[in-house]
């Protein structure tokens, strides 16, 4: 029997949206507000789900206390209060929209889970803003 379980999580990061060599009337015609060059701020919601099979011994399809150690060290403390363009390596040369990050954030957490699960990150940007990412 398959099942996919779910681990919330939060943090606030400030980013611009913008791409270099653009003049900021473009960057600002391409990504509106989110181009300040003085940056902004988002109360990110992440969902992070685990689609696999349930332990026959255990009853778990993974000890959730361990997978919210691994948001935590893979999302929590490198993103929150954090400028992503300026304080977040993967961003360094990736514009921080919320696809981007959301692409990130599956990428950290597939290197350390196990291949068995399937991972999906849903990553609220604004409360109606949001993207879903499956690998």
């Amino acid at each position: 029997m398959s099942l996919t379980v779910y681990r919330r999580a939060h943090f606030n990061a400030a980013h611009r949206l913008y791409k270099e060599g653009w003049s900021d009337e473009k960057n600002l015609e391409v990504f509106g507000k989110c181009s300040n060059p003085k940056y902004h701020g988002h109360n990110y919601e992440l969902e992070v789900g685990l689609s696999g099979e349930i332990d026959p011994e255990t009853g778990f399809l993974i000890d959730l206390k361990k997978l919210k150690e691994i948001i935590k060290e893979e999302v929590e403390d490198p993103f929150d209060h954090k400028n992503l363009n300026e304080e977040v390596p993967e961003f360094q040369n990736l514009n921080p929209t919320v696809e981007n990050i959301a692409i990130v954030i599956w990428n950290k957490l597939r290197e350390r889970l196990d291949p068995k699960y399937d991972i999906s990150v849903k990553l609220y940007e604004t409360p109606r803003n949001f993207v879903v990412y499956n690998g």
